[in-house]
């Protein structure tokens, strides 16, 4: 593309985890390919890549106004772009055969001031730089209902569907029906995802619970990015503590269980020898 330095521009490819994809360009015309249509008007700029040799972090950052027709203050604070994968092509607009990629990564952190919105992206390396291992402890590291946790939780009595009867606390307290099939507390810990409404796709996990006559109310750990309303019918999943007990009672999934329910209390560093009393890890106040 040397010989058309006048005629090339930049368009994004953005593709949010539920799989919708938007395109923008800093062209002032739309253009089209790979069946995306780059939209243009939308303000989008980006900063100089700074491309590193080896397994180095790539980084840069774009910005570019908040609009109906692009990014959208509702849906960042929703998390809809949270990780979302992001392809940066440099195009000659007059013939879009012609274009190269120039970034391919992901959406990091994202702010929000004066009607415009500034991105930082992540190069492909970025998961290199996490660190990594497994961590030895009594409770169990796995997600329930992931490849090491091995559980199905389309099994009856551990997933139901319902509608909201009502909303409160800024969306952080849900009413639903009363469930007596399921047992009091059996939803805290676990998720709830929302089916419809303005929440849809998103997911909250529960603190605790509190019956209300016929009504069940589930406490959110944190309100969902976009307000629920009564009717909006949601999926709730059982909730695990990670314990073994947990594991063993409630799921009869004990021989998943990824952790270590014997290791040594933290007192067992301290501890020393003693011939009339147990020697198990545990306090060494007396009492």
């Amino acid at each position: 593309m040397s010989d058309r330095t006048t005629t090339r521009a930049r368009a994004w490819a953005l593709t949010r985890r539920d799989g919708l994809v938007l395109g923008f360009t800093d062209h002032d015309r739309d253009l089209v390919f790979d069946g995306i249509t780059f939209r243009a008007g939308a303000g989008m700029t980006a900063s100089a890549l700074v491309q590193a040799a080896g397994l180095a972090t790539d980084n840069t950052e774009a910005a570019g106004a908040l609009s109906d027709a692009g990014l959208t203050e509702a849906d960042i604070l929703a998390g809809r772009y949270d990780g979302a994968e992001l392809v940066i092509h440099e195009v000659d607009w007059t013939d879009t055969a012609a274009r190269r990629i120039l970034f391919r990564g992901t959406l990091g952190e994202i702010t929000r001031a004066g009607g415009a919105f500034r991105a930082e992206l992540r190069g492909l390396s970025e998961p290199l730089s996490i660190g990594g291992g497994r961590v030895f402890g009594t409770l169990c590291p796995a997600v329930l209902g992931d490849a090491r946790c091995g559980f199905d939780l389309g099994q009856a009595g551990f997933s139901v569907e319902a509608a909201l009867t009502a909303v409160s606390g800024g969306g952080a307290r849900l009413d639903l029906p009363e469930m007596p099939e399921f047992a009091a507390d059996w939803f805290v810990d676990g998720s709830v995802r929302f089916l419809t409404g303005a929440a849809e796709g998103l997911v909250a996990m529960v603190r605790r619970e509190e019956p209300l006559g016929a009504l069940r109310r589930l406490h959110l750990w944190a309100a969902p990015g976009a307000m629920p309303v009564a009717g909006d019918r949601v999926r709730l999943v059982a909730g695990c503590d990670k314990r073994l007990e947990t594991c063993r009672y409630k799921f009869s999934n004990v021989l998943n269980f990824q952790g270590f329910p014997h290791v040594p209390a933290d007192d067992w560093l301290m501890a020393t020898p003693s011939a009339s009393d147990e020697n198990a890890g545990g306090s060494l106040t007396n009492g």
